[in-house]
């Protein structure tokens, strides 16, 4: 089997570039370790990479990705949870100041879900892990009349605000949320126009960041 071409064509321009660049910064985080201040909990959407939305050095974002952006409640259970696992390691070791929860547009997880179309497969993982959306489908209420695209839309961004309360439901991240040394925040990426949108806690709306500057 022949390594991807893509990857080694990509992996030299890397060599040759980025690489000499940033190559103190790798010799620094591999003596002391990573100590990124913010984690991002994305879509594993190949279109929507946090460290690209973000232009991120290496070693400042802690990235968790998986259909959807989702984050299941608190259960400790004697199950794996891997997403569970990463925020654990993001809060309690790395102690992360910030996290991020990053929806998009066109997300092909909350689409299965909107469309309730038939499995791809007999064990029918995407759909038992969107499950995690139903309360806020609930709260989105029916499609009814609207539009599909409205729909969903809605539904990316309500299931955006679904995973910031389960995040509060994990004892550690509702503690330190309380005592303001951690900070939950969502944010929302148009595909097609690039457009990023933040809703912090107390916003009523999505709102679309403008301008060239922070």
């Amino acid at each position: 089997m022949k390594f991807p071409q893509r990857l080694l064509s990509g992996y030299h321009a890397f060599r040759n570039t980025r690489l000499r660049v940033e190559q103190e910064r790798y010799r620094e985080l591999a003596e002391t370790g990573q100590q990124p201040d913010i984690m991002v909990i994305g879509c594993c959407d190949s279109r929507v990479s946090p460290e690209v939305v973000f232009d991120a050095r290496p070693g400042e974002l802690f990235v968790v990705r998986n259909v959807a952006n989702l984050v299941p409640p608190y259960s400790p259970t004697g199950l794996v949870h891997g997403v569970s696992a990463a925020l654990e390691f993001a809060v309690q070791a790395l102690k992360v100041k910030h996290i991020v929860v990053l929806g998009h547009a066109r997300c092909g997880g909350i689409r299965a879900f909107g469309e309730q179309g038939a499995p791809l497969s007999a064990g029918d993982f995407i759909g038992k892990w969107m499950s995690l959306i139903e309360p806020a489908a609930e709260a989105v209420g029916p499609r009814g009349d609207r539009p599909l695209s409205d729909y969903l839309t809605h539904l990316e961004q309500a299931s955006i605000m679904k995973t910031l309360d389960n995040l509060m439901t994990f004892p550690w991240v509702h503690t330190l949320v309380q005592c303001q040394r951690l900070q939950l925040h969502a944010a929302y990426f148009d595909v097609a126009t690039g457009v990023l949108s933040v809703r912090e806690s107390e916003a009523e709306a999505f709102f679309p960041i403008t301008g060239d500057r922070p």
